[in-house]
């Protein structure tokens, strides 16, 4: 929902009574008495604020201080500050250093009130249809940005091991989809298309030096015991009953969903690593309240899974 409430502290009560006599028929309007009373009314309802309004003098704090409270904690809304001519220094200030839209000289005229506030209104939908669309666009951004880094661990696995990489990415997949990999965090204030394409690829390229360390650490396969102890030993876990028990599934799904811009850990690739060293023989269930790491049964895989995967992920995203 839009927000569309308007906003009106002013320590006198008849001014209080006015404004919302006068601006009711523009949008429903909330009132308070002090500083305090806004920064509670707008801890209640601050979702549904679309302008404040707020006089300069008023006892104890004065008006731009809720104003810039505002600014931090709402920046959605559109803020506005009313005071008499005499304190006009005050409100340059405060539109100078980015407290306030506008501000409104008492006392007011009836029809510049209500310009300046339906003004103020169609700035608040303009900003709540932008902020729509910047949503919209991360969460598109977000699925292509998942979709891609399973992509460029598909051709690093290949890399890696030829013969069986893409079953050994089959079950990284796999338990990236059964524990609900979350989107990873992305900036959209700081990162444009090239250069998020750019610290991808760079991170893309540490994923391959990491992955091809651990395959040299972890040294030659031997049997299924060996291969889930040397797991065990990386993810601080424990074998009982001939399978692993995985505590925290992060490590399973770290690749996918770190944050962009940062490089990949050896503890963030090691599942990775583990999978293409073990050429993708076991997998990830769901066990009672954990997770365990278990031989998987040898079927082909499914013609288009990793087209399926990357549209299941994106979903999740």
């Amino acid at each position: 929902m839009k927000p569309e409430k308007i906003l009106y502290v002013d320590d006198e009560a008849i001014a209080l009574k006015y404004f919302e006599r006068l601006v009711g028929p523009l949008a429903p309007v909330l009132t308070a008495n002090s500083v305090d009373e806004g920064r509670a009314v707008l801890s209640v309802h601050g979702a549904d604020i679309a302008v404040l309004v707020c006089d300069q003098r008023m006892p104890g704090e004065r008006g731009n201080e809720l104003l810039r409270h505002a600014r931090t904690h709402y920046p959605h809304i559109v803020r506005m500050l009313t005071t008499a001519y005499s304190e006009i220094g005050e409100a340059i200030d405060a539109i100078n250093t980015g407290e306030i839209y506008r501000y409104i000289a008492k006392p007011w005229e009836l029809e510049s009130l209500r310009s300046d506030l339906k003004n103020a209104l169609e700035l608040s939908a303009l900003r709540s249809e932008r902020d729509e669309l910047v949503r919209d666009k991360m969460l598109a951004q977000q699925s292509r940005l998942v979709s891609g880094r399973l992509s460029s661990l598909l051709v690093i696995g290949a890399g890696a091991d030829p013969a069986a990489y893409e079953r050994a990415l089959f079950r990284f997949a796999q338990a990236a989809l059964w524990v609900g990999a979350q989107e990873p965090a992305v900036d959209w204030h700081r990162w444009d298309h090239a250069d998020l394409q750019q610290a991808e690829a760079r991170r893309g390229a540490g994923v391959v030096l990491q992955v091809r360390s651990w395959l040299e650490r972890f040294g030659a396969r031997q049997d299924d015991a060996h291969a889930l102890a040397q797991l065990a030993a990386v993810l601080g876990a424990e074998v009982r009953d001939g399978v692993l028990h995985l505590a925290r599934t992060e490590p399973c799904t770290a690749l996918l969903t770190a944050p962009a811009g940062g490089s990949a850990s050896a503890h963030d690739c090691a599942w990775l690593a583990w999978q293409l060293w073990t050429q993708g023989r076991f997998g990830l269930h769901s066990a009672g309240e954990g997770w365990v790491v278990a031989p998987a049964k040898d079927e082909p895989l499914p013609k288009d899974w990793l087209a399926d995967a990357m549209e299941r992920l994106g979903s999740l995203a």
